[in-house]
């Protein structure tokens, strides 16, 4: 099989990367070695889409950021039906004296292009985030600050790529890259051989491994991880905004995030680990998110927490990696991808186009480019007259799946009409598993929807891919 472009990696950038290329007549192949899009680094993402500050401005990743922040407000949550909420952010400080250093935060998010920014004192904080604790002196908030659900993001960006022409290939890990005599990439991916003049690698925590596999062994990267944990649905108004404390040198500290979704969560944590498969959760870690969260917002309990996870970033050095490899023609690595690549990633697609474009491929504009997708429906953002109507013309929106999550059948069934193909799929479209009961009530249900719509037994029905099967049949 031969493609322009071959983009190996289905997380957020590389479904970017995607999309964006799927606006020109190109034949562009996206691998991903797990069983769908987003199980990787993206799937742990604390959705925040970040005004911009808190980068240097002569990093490339402020401005990355702050572009791709523009692209998302402006065009792409609109095009792809996306549920993007616009609460702002706050930068707090617990000491006058800091002043100083929220002042340089401004400025430099002005450098980048942020807009908006405002220094705030108590009086502003106790009218417009009442929670917050009496530590807390001042802030600096950023206004296009916002939150979006980071998977539903993903799954967006592949669907409007497929739509407009682009080969998805999930469980495809890549085994070896080999060059051809006509110096093509040969990629040899889930036992099947794919040839492309062009190799863009967004492979989060194992870039460096595709890359050295390339033929261009330039970075090393290091996981860093940080665990998150998740507050119950009625905690929904904790807090008005994104809440950061004054950031470290080596990270934004642990913040109150509100989500897109409702629940609120507090995290991360960031510690580097030599380990890309440690997604543990400690004790050690739920004190320290506890402990900053508290700071900020006293009331915050642990008896409010409802699930505990852990991701890890791809770090690789203060900044974005987005280059063409001199001594691999044809090979662009992107790499390194951590916070705030999510929001960055818009502005990622098109600086990866622009490199393409200036390594010799064409990009012809397409006569037709399917730009919009329809925005699902989730019962739980939907006011309950609409929710009357839509049980009107469809009943099985009227038949609840999932109660603590308030998902019915119907979104089941389009969830996996979209590509889910595992529970988690399910889970990260449509949040039925995600409440309290982490999918005790729902989880038959759902497994009995998805062995209807794609027509094999429960048994092969998984979790997050093979070896994760629930139900085991004993006559094998």
């Amino acid at each position: 099989m031969f493609s322009d472009v071959i983009i190996i990696g289905a997380g957020v950038s590389g479904a970017a990367i995607a999309r964006e290329l799927s606006r020109y007549k190109l034949k562009v192949l996206l691998l991903e070695k797990e069983a769908e899009p987003a199980f990787g680094v993206s799937k742990s993402n604390s959705g925040i889409i970040h005004a911009g500050t808190q980068n240097p401005p002569s990093s490339l990743k402020g401005w990355l950021c702050v572009e791709g922040n523009r692209l998302l407000r402006e065009e792409l949550a609109a095009d792809l039906g996306l549920h993007f909420v616009q609460c702002g952010q706050l930068v707090v400080i617990f000491d006058l004296a800091d002043l100083a250093e929220l002042e340089k935060i401004k400025k430099e998010g002005e450098e980048l292009g942020v807009q908006g920014l405002e220094l705030v004192d108590r009086a502003w904080l106790d009218r417009h985030e009442p929670n917050l604790g009496p530590e807390v002196k001042a802030a600096l908030y950023a206004p296009t600050a916002g939150i979006i659900s980071p998977y539903r993001f993903v799954y967006a960006l592949v669907e409007n790529a497929v739509r407009n022409g682009v080969q998805l290939k999930t469980s495809r890990k890549v085994a070896a890259i080999r060059r051809t005599e006509k110096g093509e990439f040969e990629v040899v991916a889930g036992g099947e051989v794919c040839r492309a003049r062009f190799l863009v690698n967004a492979a989060g925590l194992f870039a460096d491994e595709i890359s050295a596999m390339a033929g261009a062994p330039s970075f090393t990267i290091t996981p860093r991880k940080g665990e998150e944990y998740l507050l119950d649905r009625k905690r929904e108004h904790l807090a008005n905004h994104l809440i950061f404390p004054l950031p470290s040198k080596t990270s934004k500290g642990i913040l109150i995030i509100k989500t897109s979704d409702g629940n609120p969560m507090i995290g991360p944590t960031a510690h580097d680990t030599c380990d890309k498969s440690d997604l543990s959760t400690t004790d050690e870690g739920l004190a320290e998110v506890l402990a900053g969260a508290r700071r900020m917002m006293p009331t915050i309990s642990p008896g409010d927490i409802i699930a505990y996870f852990a991701g890890l970033r791809p770090a690789a050095g203060k900044d974005f990696i987005i280059r063409h490899e001199d001594s691999v023609p044809g090979l662009v690595n992107v790499a390194g991808i951590q916070s705030p690549g999510l929001t960055a990633a818009p502005a990622i697609a098109v600086m990866v186009a622009d490199i393409l474009k200036g390594r010799g491929l064409r990009l012809e504009p397409k006569e037709q480019f399917h730009r919009l997708r329809p925005r699902p429906v989730h019962l739980f953002q939907v006011p309950l007259a609409e929710t009357r109507q839509l049980i009107e013309k469809n009943p099985a929106y009227g038949d609840i799946v999932c109660r603590c999550e308030l998902v019915s059948a119907q979104e089941v069934r389009d969830a996996v009409k979209r590509g889910a193909s595992t529970l988690d799929g399910v889970k990260f479209r449509t949040r039925a598993q995600s409440g309290r009961c982490h999918g005790g009530f729902c989880t038959t249900r759902i497994m009995k929807i998805m062995q209807e719509e794609l027509g094999f037994p429960v048994t092969a029905i998984t979790k997050r891919g093979p070896g994760s099967e629930l139900i085991k049949d004993e006559r094998k």
